[in-house]
């Protein structure tokens, strides 16, 4: 099997075809099965029946291969299958299965294609099929950008009823009963007697025969699961304590590591003295690895407390000393040479500058960590010509790639058992820490090596959000916005962290922009520029990627426009909202809160904000209360439309989630180095939101879009914003630099 890394890097798109490695492939291609992971060494007996449903004599395990880090996915993908499948989710086991290019995401190539081709029409529809070519041919199977909704809910929903049909024909060879008098229940296929023949009773004469393909899929007005209230299939054992991680894994014969790293991202190390570590209780050993050492002890706690007995010369970073210079950086950045693109610019944005009074406002977001509860960790064994790993990730098929070339061994002898996470928001899709794990393993050969990083070592080698800066030059006119001229610098997010998987990006970042060219509002003068500033620290995808700062960015600079103007934030949101389905979000939070205005009593004021991600609509109103010394968050009213709603119960907790996240950080929270070295390395020192802090959140979810999208990263967005117009409607202090903290008190 061709590694991913090296089909990236000579992987080109041409018109309606996908060019990968010289080779051209077109629609028969792309329309070609990918071969069934499943059947790999599968038992006589067991039936495969399509790379999602696995049958045995034992009952129904339904494949979830997009990573679940705490969102919800496993239960999500299993209740696709299981719609179709007709079994209910206490009848089945979930597994996320093997590495595979069979499990690539068709979701990922939607925001991409936007961004090539905006506005939609045939170039966008030619761009995303050229685009989602290329990612199948490639096999990249990642979770993110909430897309396992949208990528799994036709393909699941099909997965189940081909193995529902090829059932029912086993059934039928085995009975003699004409296959359109069976009908299936409860995982049972249902003979014209009533007789009932379990699914796991016909896994031999299922393996036997061809798998019944192009059914069609059932009318939504039949569906038993999908739009009703479920219970997620890991909500018992979470609840109980029973739920296993990756940090609670164990293999037999393991010995426990951790790492030591430069403090100064991106540093050396000169060299160390580990004498004194040695001598410890249960030390096995202290050997080098990239960037720094690895420590090997019979546990964990004895791993950790050697770490912190050796003494380092370490080398200095290549980031800038202070602060102040990183965004130094970025305020140099606002130059054409810098300029990485401009997908939206409407009418003159010059002419209309030009002459006129012009509102002018600097806004600035800070790098923030990523910070799970889960810290890092990894087990990985490396035997002389194979390797097998356990570990949560996003990346599966890269965590293979990378331990191949780091140990030689080909992918297709290199097993990967992928865990449930605690917690990732876009921490875990990379790899760095199966690496170190790999490369200690590669110096124990054939003994288990259970990696664990301190919270410190976590944090501090984190791969933050990006920092980024906006600035506004605007105009009204009537009453009205006229003009909107937003330029954003931020050093490039997806060449950060592509370098470190298939190396550099060719072309402009559309993280840059995203969260602020794709808004739904028809300002007659709208220019939307994105510039690359040089890289400072090491960046990565952290929830809502790059419009986790522009969110703010966009909505922050309207609010200034349209109260320049003299508007209602909301009536003039609504005003120049051109998109039906973005409107019916913007009227029904409105109508949530019952919108009045931003000052609906004395010291209390009301934000609004509505940001368009990963092809979510979502608006939120927030409510504050203060007081002579603080701020009180007291309400968030939130609505979005995905298309469908899966699960109301799990949408609205990933909304409720994704408010939290944003408001306890915009609070808060921020990354700042001083040498190259993090300064926040624990949550003592990065506190997001307590719980007496929280907030009423009121959710609805519409579904007029009619094209189905994730929950997962679309609240995140406005919520900073909706938060700083509040406190400004109540107190008249505008805030355009995080966190709000710097500035305000919250009670």
């Amino acid at each position: 099997m061709s590694r991913i890394g090296k089909i990236a890097r000579r992987s080109f798109l041409i018109g309606s075809v996908a060019i990968v490695g010289g080779v051209a492939f077109g629609v028969y291609k792309y329309n070609q099965p990918e071969k069934n992971p499943l059947l790999n060494g599968l038992p006589e007996g067991q039936a495969a029946l399509t790379p999602y449903v696995l049958i045995t004599a034992d009952g129904i395990t339904l494949i979830t291969p997009r990573a679940d880090k705490g969102q919800g996915a496993y239960s999500v993908q299993a209740a696709l299958i299981a719609e179709e499948l007709d079994v209910e989710l206490d009848q089945i086991r979930f597994d996320p299965g093997p590495p595979s290019p069979a499990y690539w995401n068709t979701a990922l190539s939607d925001e991409a294609a936007a961004f090539v081709a905006p506005g939609g029409g045939m170039i966008n529809t030619l761009a995303q099929g050229t685009i989602d070519a290329g990612i199948k041919f490639m096999g990249v199977q990642i979770t993110g950008g909430s897309t396992t909704v949208p990528d799994g809910f036709d393909k699941l929903r099909a997965a189940g009823a081909t193995a529902r049909e090829t059932l029912k024909a086993a059934a039928a060879a085995k009975t003699g009963a004409a296959i359109e008098d069976l009908k299936t229940e409860s995982g049972a296929v249902i003979l014209p007697d009533g007789t009932r023949l379990p699914y796991s009773d016909l896994a031999s004469e299922a393996a036997q025969i061809e798998p019944v393909t192009n059914v069609p899929l059932r009318d939504p007005s039949t569906w038993r699961l999908i739009g009703k209230p479920m219970q997620r299939v890991d909500i018992v054992a979470k609840s109980t304590g029973t739920q296993d991680y990756g940090i609670d894994i164990s293999v037999e014969g393991m010995v426990h590591a951790t790492v030591v790293l430069n403090p100064a991202q991106g540093g050396t190390l000169n060299s160390f003295d580990a004498s004194e570590a040695l001598s410890m209780r249960g030390v096995k050993a202290v050997v080098p690895i990239t960037g720094g050492v690895g420590v090997i002890a019979d546990n964990t706690w004895r791993a950790f407390q050697a770490a912190q007995a050796i003494s380092f010369d370490w080398g200095p970073s290549p980031m800038p000393s202070s602060m102040a210079a990183h965004w130094d950086v970025l305020a140099t950045s606002f130059t054409r040479d810098n300029r990485d693109s401009r997908k939206r610019d409407d009418g003159d944005v010059d002419a209309a500058l030009a002459g006129a009074e012009v509102t002018e406002a600097e806004y600035r977001m800070p790098y923030l960590a990523h910070a799970p509860l889960e810290p890092l960790c990894a087990i990985v064994r490396v035997d002389e010509d194979a390797a097998e790993g356990w570990a949560g990730t996003q990346i599966p098929r890269f965590v293979q790639d990378n331990i191949s070339r780091l140990t030689g061994i080909d992918t297709d002898k290199i097993t990967l058992h992928v865990q449930m996470m605690g917690g990732s928001f876009g921490h875990r899709l990379e790899d760095d820490f199966i690496r170190r794990a790999t490369e200690i393993a590669m110096q124990m050969k054939g003994t288990p090596v259970k990696l664990t990083y301190s919270r410190e070592e976590d944090m501090t080698h984190d791969f933050p959000r990006q920092i980024a800066m906006a600035r506004l030059r605007g105009t009204m006119k009537d009453g009205k916005v006229e003009t909107m001229d937003l330029g954003i610098a931020m050093p490039s997010i997806m060449g950060s962290q592509l370098g470190r998987q298939i190396g550099a990006l060719p072309g402009p970042d559309s993280q840059i922009v995203a969260g602020a060219f794709e808004q739904p509002f028809a300002i007659p003068n709208q220019r939307i520029t994105g510039y690359r500033a040089p890289d400072l620290a090491p960046i990565s995808s952290w929830r809502s990627v790059g419009a986790a700062t522009n969110g703010f960015f966009y909505n922050a600079a309207l609010d200034e426009l349209i109260h320049a103007a003299g508007a209602d934030p909301m009536e003039e949101r609504l005003r120049l909202c051109d998109d039906d389905v973005a409107r019916q979000v913007l009227e029904a939070v409105a109508d949530m809160s019952g919108w009045s205005g931003p000052n609906p009593s004395a010291n209390r004021g009301r934000g609004v904000a509505l940001t368009n991600s990963f092809g979510v609509p979502c608006a939120e109103v927030v409510e504050v209360r203060a007081t002579d010394d603080s701020i009180r968050i007291e309400h968030v009213w939130v609505a979005a439309d995905v298309g469908t709603i899966v699960d109301p119960v799990n949408f609205e907790n990933n909304v409720q989630g994704g408010v939290v996240w944003a408001l306890g950080h915009a609070m808060n929270c921020e990354l700042t180095y001083s040498d190259g070295i993090a300064d926040q390395n624990n949550y003592d020192s990065f506190e997001g939101m307590r719980h007496a802090q929280c907030p009423r959140i009121h959710v609805r979810g519409l579904e007029n879009s009619d094209t189905v999208r994730g929950i997962g990263e679309p609240p995140v967005p406005p919520a900073a914003a909706a938060l700083a117009g509040a406190i400004f409607a109540a107190t008249g202090q505008r805030l355009r630099e995080m966190p709000f903290s710097k500035f305000v008190d919250f009670a």
